[in-house]
Formats: structure tokens, sequence, C-alpha cells
């Protein structure tokens, strides 16, 4: 199933989300491979729940775009253990469509997570997936990649997003 993606402006979006308690249930499999099919239907590189409008820590990458099945990550309940080096990039979200700004983010990166059987791992990425383990970690705690550019920039989107939703164009 493809769930719409959730748009800047829903309050679910700035919240922290809830941690997942329960493992290895039909249930959480199936909402997971449903993430999958989302985020692959909306041509993502990330997904977390809240932007299907489902408060939980949970969120699924693919940097290969379903390329390579190998490439696919569940990270449940995640937590940032450590953040190397630095890198500049040009980020996106699929709940801030059309628009995309220079970000600042960690180059190597390792998360602390909980997998679907509700087993601790810890992944180290680097470049897009350091980029993505961030992007999506910081939705599970209600940070949106605005929070990481300037004020100016920030302002500058949220009026253009005030004129989109004023205009009908933002739903």
């Amino acid at each position: 199933m493809v769930y719409p993606i959730v748009k800047f402006g829903d309050p679910v979006l700035e919240t922290e989300a809830a941690d997942v308690t329960e493992f290895d249930t039909p249930e959480l499999h199936r909402f997971i491979e449903d993430m999958f099919e989302s985020m692959y239907a909306a041509k993502g590189v990330g997904l977390a729940a809240p932007q299907i409008g489902v408060g939980k820590k949970i969120a699924v990458i693919d940097t290969s775009n379903g390329e390579d099945p190998a490439a696919k990550l569940v990270i449940i309940n995640p937590k940032v253990v450590k953040i190397e080096g630095r890198q500049d990039g040009e980020e996106g979200c699929l709940s801030i469509p059309g628009f995309r700004e220079q970000v600042r983010r960690g180059r190597r990166v390792t998360v602390r997570a909980q997998n679907i059987n509700g087993e601790e791992f810890e992944r180290t990425g680097e470049d897009l997936l350091a980029r993505a383990l961030l992007h999506e970690t910081d939705h599970l705690y209600g940070r949106l990649y605005i929070t990481h550019i300037s004020t100016l920039k920030r302002d500058l989107m949220k009026r253009k997003i005030k004129k989109l939703v004023r205009a009908g164009e933002w739903a």
C-alpha cells in the first residue's frame, strides 16, 4: 500500500515520534514493506514514519533507489552515536516538495538502532548514506532539514509555502 506523503505544516512532522516497543509482528512487517513501497513511489532514498502520518520511530532508507536489495535499511528507535567530518550538499525532503537547499552534515555517521526483531545494531554510513541517516533520524525527533539552514532562507521558504497554501497548491 502506498501512503500519501504528509507535507510541511502538518504537526506530526514537528513532533517527536514515539518509541517502538513491539517488534516482529505481522503488522510491523507489513508497515515497513508499505513504507518502502511509498518511498519508492515518491522517488525518495529515505522515509520516516511521521512523513506518512505515523508518529513512530521507524525509518527506511535505500540509497540505491531499489537497484540493490542489500542496500535496504530499516532503523527503529535510532540514535546518532558518532559524527565525523563534514560534507556540504543539496538536500530535499519528500515532505517539502519542490524545495532544495545546501545543508552541512557529517561525512561519516554511526547510528545505533533496532531492527524489525528488536535487536540492537550499529550502522555506519558515509556521504549519501550518512546524510540519509541524519535526515531520517532528525524526522523521528520532530526536526526537518530546514532547521539546518539559515533563518533567512528558512523564512523565505516558509513564505513561499504559505503562498502555495493560499493558492490551494499545497495540500
